[in-house]
């Protein structure tokens, strides 16, 4: 028996816009999330560095809590238990206004924020004692130092495990589709019961989901090569 192939119903007119449609929301979704886990990691990073006790532990907490958990259990924490504590003119105006997809991006966000906060604290770690020490010399607070000094060394020191945290980001907007996000595991999905095309759509997806991925890491050796200390 001959296996039948048939890409074009996958790749005609309807569909093919849906499948975009997919895209772009996996995009939108990667962005958003990605813009909230890196400040957040930054911020959580800068505080353990300040060596208070407190926020050491508060941070660890957060750490170990976001990197223990799977994230399919913190999206439906967000979307199903979190709304239960508002008011219903908020729950109402967050259903208005695309609730899945703010909480997608608050939960994958939040989550991975663990991670980079991980990645730009071995980056702190490794900036010579030397530099904090000369940024203080100058006349900066701890926060400039931060800023202008140590921050932009040790995110060029953690460059390649966050280029890697950036790809698994874009890979767990997938579970989006858990909570209904129109992303583009879900878009797939929704093309296969159209068309019962199934061996032909999710491969389509899966080379979408590759190419994407070789690309940003693409991207990111391109910047790790740029930012990269020169060999002494």
């Amino acid at each position: 028996m001959l296996l039948h192939l048939d890409f074009a119903s996958i790749f005609a007119a309807p569909n093919l816009k849906h499948l975009m449609w997919g895209v772009q929301y996996t995009a939108l979704l990667t962005l958003t999330s990605w813009v909230l886990a890196v400040a957040l990691g930054t911020v959580m990073a800068t505080l353990r560095a300040m060596g208070n006790p407190f926020i050491e532990r508060l941070v660890a907490s957060y750490v170990a809590y976001h990197q223990n958990v799977p994230m399919l259990a913190q999206l439906f924490l967000w979307y199903f238990g979190f709304p239960t504590l508002l008011p219903e003119s908020a729950q109402g105006w967050i259903n208005a206004h695309g609730g899945e997809f703010i909480f997608a991006s608050i939960a994958i966000g939040l989550c991975m924020a663990a991670y980079y906060s991980e990645d730009i604290r071995s980056g702190l770690r490794a900036v010579s004692a030397g530099q904090h020490e000369a940024a203080r010399s100058l006349g900066l607070s701890f926060a400039k130092s931060m800023r202008y000094v140590i921050l932009p060394q040790s995110f060029r020191i953690a460059m390649p495990p966050f280029i890697n945290h950036t790809v698994v980001l874009f890979k767990n907007t997938s579970l989006a589709m858990a909570i209904g996000v129109a992303e583009l595991t879900y878009t797939v999905r929704d093309i296969e019961n159209q068309t019962f095309r199934t061996f032909e759509i999710y491969l389509v997806g899966t080379v979408i989901y590759l190419a994407i991925s070789l690309g940003l890491m693409g991207v990111g050796a391109a910047l790790a090569r740029h930012t990269r200390f020169p060999a002494k």
